[in-house]
């Protein structure tokens, strides 16, 4: 068990100075390339005829090409069990998580003891930047099964942080969660954003309190963007009586290791020396400075990692950069994560993000439930058509439907400048998150003429 450097930081490195925090950042970069240039055959191969000790800053990654995530899966497929990228001894692997798999086989991720302490160190940096604390007990709501990373390496990171985990996992259903939150009251709680307000709405059927009276001080949400949001986060915290902060993360590099703190302006970089995290163009591939108001892509370089490291991994995460400073004393910058590149939707020539749509639904709550989903009836991601859009409706009579459904599709045009074609539906129509995320594009047949 580790344990925190001070009341607000879980380590001194989330309040470094940028230069203290760029020499840490850029020796251990130094020394993760000259470990991959000769343990990992992926690297070396995808690295021929490129001089790495001449690559010794973050601006000096750019020589580098991306690692995608198609090329891990060729990776694993060619050279089972954990690909041709692994970089650590078979009898030095204790651990093997894997992706959800939504696309194919998942990806695997071996871990030494070692990657699993990064781990836990990055993943405790996030949990207490969301309010947790030493000697909390949290329910845990996250996907428990299918080597989930937010099932065992949660609890791996709660318990390095002397957190009592109560490992029960969404896959149980809400009525299990439920009571076992009444029986232990733990005033901590983990999930999915979505799946942790239709738990708190289950609440008075199921245990017969509301869900603020159940206990919880603490909750951070993550695993879907959203939780973020602030309509997503009003309503978690209203129906939990608790704090909701954010965090991210991703199978392929750790858990978890960006985390909100009190402030609620996005979730803060905090390992510099564990990791580097880049901004780039999604379309071009240049570099971004990480300054207020800039969107791009995030792009990891694992530092210090044994097993399964990776350079220049596109994530597809797609953030806008919502600070540079914060009153909370830490000084890596904060973003919002407002959906994946491969999950943007063009209409008319318009970038959208789903959850962008989410967040102006949301907002006109209490005539709507917040549930949404389009409905894409095209091929792709582009359409030139009305975007279809399916909304729950909180038993509205025909003419109140009438102005929300004008009021919707006014909002996102005037917001977005996209058009839509709003369908009502009544409340509980829409399938509620359980341990999935929640996806708020439905593909449809496309309607023939």
């Amino acid at each position: 068990m580790a344990a925190p450097y001070s009341e607000k930081q879980w380590s001194a490195i989330e309040s470094a100075s940028a230069e203290e925090a760029r020499a840490v950042q850029e020796a251990r970069l130094v020394e993760q390339l000259a470990y991959v240039g000769t343990r990992s055959e992926f690297y070396r191969e995808k690295f021929a005829g490129i001089d790495l000790s001449r690559v010794r800053s973050v601006e000096d990654l750019a020589r580098l090409p991306f690692t995608e995530k198609q090329e891990l899966r060729e990776s694993l497929a060619a050279a089972a069990p954990l690909g041709a990228h692994v970089a650590a001894d078979p009898g030095e692997i204790v651990q093997i998580q894997a992706s959800s798999g939504t696309t194919g086989s998942p990806s695997y991720v071996g871990l030494t003891r070692g990657d699993i302490t990064t781990w836990c160190e990055l993943g405790a940096r996030a949990l207490y930047a969301n309010g947790f604390r030493p000697g909390d007990r949290l329910l845990h709501a996250f996907g428990m099964s299918k080597g989930f990373v937010g099932g065992l390496p949660v609890v791996q990171i709660l318990q390095y942080m002397g957190i009592v985990d109560i490992p029960i996992g969404a896959e149980a259903g809400a009525e299990r969660l439920l009571r076992v939150q009444a029986d232990q009251r733990p005033n901590a709680l983990i999930g999915t954003p979505y799946f942790l307000a239709y738990l708190a709405e289950q609440a008075p059927a199921i245990v017969g309190q509301e869900a603020r009276d159940l206990g919880v001080r603490a909750i951070s949400v993550g695993g879907e963007p959203g939780g973020g949001l602030p309509a997503v986060r009003e309503k978690l915290e209203s129906l939990w009586g608790a704090t909701s902060r954010e965090m991210l993360g991703g199978t392929d590099i750790a858990c978890t290791y960006w985390g909100e703190c009190e402030a609620g302006n996005g979730m803060h970089f905090l390992s510099p020396d564990l990791m580097v995290a880049e901004l780039i163009n999604p379309d071009t591939g240049e570099q971004i400075a990480p300054v207020e108001g800039a969107q791009g892509e995030l792009v990891y370089t694992a530092l210090q990692r044994q097993a399964s490291p990776l350079v220049r991994f596109r994530t597809r995460d797609h953030v806008v950069v919502t600070g540079t400073s914060c009153p909370c004393g830490r000084t890596g910058y904060t973003v919002r994560c407002i959906g994946r590149t491969d999950d943007m939707l063009i209409v008319r020539g318009i970038n959208v993000f789903p959850s962008a749509i989410k967040q102006l639904v949301a907002e006109l709550a209490p005539a709507t439930t917040g549930e949404m989903r389009i409905r894409a009836d095209f091929e792709g991601h582009s359409t030139q058509k009305p975007l279809p859009l399916v909304v729950e409706h909180a038993g509205l009579d025909d003419a109140r439907q009438t102005e929300l459904r004008a009021a919707i599709e006014q909002r996102v045009r005037s917001a977005l400048n996209v058009k839509t074609s709003v369908t009502l539906v009544p409340d509980g129509t829409l399938k509620r998150p359980d341990h999935v995320k929640v996806n708020l594009v439905e593909r449809v047949p496309a309607q023939t003429a």
